[in-house]
């Protein structure tokens, strides 16, 4: 009797179909967006739709009763194979390999886990990993709980955040990296890179047919799949398609090429980047930096952040200012010129 009022208090709606049946939606689990999920049951009367809707949960929480912390991150991980990237995916594996095995890992889901536990883990794993790591490694565990057991709600202190400390190129940078590389395949990536801004997948994924006069349409990626191959998909966010336009120069160079605007996949473009920043004697900093002195460029020249972020792709604006707005140390040298020459002129005329 208790467990049918269970069903009754979890489900959302029960009511009679049009076809005359009957449906029973059971609550299921929240998903990493805070979106609700519930299974549906539908049979010809009420009670047999109640019945396979409790007989769904019965077998549902048996069948959780002895999972362990990791064999539920390795449920939660496959239950997202068709909806995340691969790159997510991969990301998350790599996260469960690193640190959810060992004692933390075998632990009982349902039975031994609970917020001291986790707090322990947390404080354990905070002493070798940095802070964003750390909170990665949480963040899939606590889609996990809610996924399997939803009622659970942790109270857990996570290690503060770090800024991280990220060399953003200044215009001479990319004037010396582009004398350097120029006539190699690679102008061509940095140019969309820098310009665009144009992420490494996007790059590789771009073909003749992708650019019409100055216009440049993003709406593919190259990303490398659970086969370890370069797969060429969908982007991960709606955002990401977008039409681009590119000054003369880069569309000069570009519209003889037909076929693929780059042969080559995102590793060799980092790798064949990282030599040339050597060799050109440039301050060390990654490819995806470019994306970072565009969107500093953009902002530091006023355009608003809403056409930076159409521009770059970017979903949302915490995600661009938190991440991609870092100010050029030769830019911030001048504002603060300016700021100590309008303070200067305001107490030159005071007599002391």
């Amino acid at each position: 009797m208790a467990k049918r009022n269970e069903v009754k208090e979890d489900k959302r709606t029960k009511n009679k179909l049009p076809s005359g049946s009957y449906r029973v939606q059971v609550f299921d689990y929240v998903d990493e967006n805070k979106k609700k999920h519930y299974k549906s049951f539908t049979a010809p009367t009420r009670k047999e739709a109640e019945f396979l809707a409790l007989q769904w949960r019965n077998n549902r929480e048996n069948e959780i009763a002895d999972i362990t912390v990791y064999d539920a991150v390795s449920r939660y991980i496959d239950s997202k194979r068709g909806v995340l990237s691969p790159s997510t995916i991969r990301g998350y594996e790599a996260v469960q390999r690193n640190y959810f095995i060992g004692r933390f890992g075998a632990i009982n889901l349902k039975k031994g886990l609970d917020n001291t536990t986790i707090q322990i883990w947390v404080s354990d794993i905070s002493k070798k990993i940095s802070p964003k790591t750390v909170r990665n490694a949480h963040g899939l565990l606590s889609s996990t709980l809610e996924m399997f057991v939803p009622d659970f709600r942790l109270k857990t202190t996570l290690p503060a955040k770090k800024k991280p400390d990220l060399y953003t190129p200044s215009d001479e940078d990319i004037k010396k990296l582009l004398t350097h590389i120029k006539g190699k395949e690679l102008e061509i990536a940095v140019l969309l890179a820098a310009f665009g801004p144009l992420r490494r997948g996007e790059i590789c994924a771009l073909t003749s047919d992708d650019v019409s006069g100055n216009i440049v349409s993003v709406s593919k990626s190259m990303v490398m799949g659970a086969d370890k191959e370069w797969h060429i998909k969908q982007p991960k966010t709606f955002g990401s398609y977008r039409k681009i336009e590119f000054p003369d120069f880069v569309i000069q160079l570009i519209q003889e090429i037909d076929g693929k605007l780059v042969n080559a996949t995102p590793d060799q473009i980092t790798h064949r980047f990282q030599r040339a920043i050597k060799s050109a004697g440039l301050p060390s900093f990654r490819f995806h930096d470019l994306r970072h002195y565009a969107a500093s460029i953009m902002h530091a020249i006023g355009v608003p952040d809403q056409y930076i972020m159409q521009r770059g792709g970017w979903q949302t604006d915490n995600v661009m200012k938190n991440v991609y707005r870092n100010i050029i140390d030769i830019e911030s040298a001048k504002q603060n010129k300016k700021i100590l020459k309008h303070f200067e002129s305001i107490t030159r005329n005071i007599t002391r």
